[in-house]
């Protein structure tokens, strides 16, 4: 690695820590400072890997406030960004980091390594050539504008979903694409209890209707044909 001052963005695992790779663990052992979302659930996974190097938090609450200081620092310091599980900046902080730093010519590096969208996705059995993110959908304002336009998306959609609102985000789905349009529930993957379940969206409303849902839930929905 070069000694230049940079930011990195290392990708944590999502669940299984076997996940992380060897270039990740290089790279945290080396850089200067890691930011981290949360440093109480990032200790655990440094710790785990015997690494020792300064953490300070950096998160959605105080990201606004904290870039340009950490900009003026990362002109001689080197960084790495870690988010609690996956790759920074795909539905976690970062982007706003990344941006200011490319601004002033300061060298940015993302790793490649784990994040929920690829492995849910291709797990589900739908058409994976072409696909759109859409990570969560807005929880009040804009939700049904939203719903609305992806009732015409033709791709195959990959959403992020919280447990307490699967079986909402699966009904207002159902109703706007129909409840016959084929999905997929992933969570907990990696984990121990990884579950993906497949089938319309009626008959995914139907199973977890009646379930006690834990853990992170990715949700894969067909394209409209």
């Amino acid at each position: 690695m070069q000694e230049t001052a940079a930011l990195f963005l290392v990708p944590t695992p999502i669940g299984n820590l076997e996940d992380i790779t060897l270039r990740a663990l290089r790279i945290l052992k080396e850089v200067d400072t890691i930011l981290a979302e949360d440093t109480r659930t990032s200790g655990k996974l440094l710790k785990h890997f015997d690494i020792r190097t300064p953490m300070h938090s950096y998160h959605a609450f105080n990201e606004h406030r904290t870039v340009e200081g950490l900009v003026k620092r990362l002109e001689n310091e080197r960084m790495a960004l870690i988010s609690d599980a996956g790759t920074p900046a795909i539905s976690d902080p970062g982007f706003l980091l990344v941006r200011a730093c490319l601004k002033e010519g300061i060298e940015v590096e993302c790793l490649p390594g784990s994040t929920a969208l690829i492995p849910a996705l291709v797990n589900s059995g739908l058409p994976a050539d072409r696909f759109v993110f859409e990570g969560f959908l807005p929880h009040k304002k804009g939700r049904q504008t939203r719903l609305k336009q992806l009732a015409e998306e033709s791709r195959t959609m990959v959403l992020y979903e919280s447990p307490h609102r699967l079986v909402k985000a699966l009904q207002q789905l159902a109703e706007h694409l129909g409840e016959t349009r084929l999905a997929s529930v992933s969570r907990e993957l990696t984990k121990l209890h990884e579950e993906t379940q497949r089938g319309t969206l009626s008959e995914l409303i139907n199973y977890f209707a009646d379930s006690t849902v834990k853990g992170e839930i990715v949700i894969v929905v067909e394209g409209k044909s």
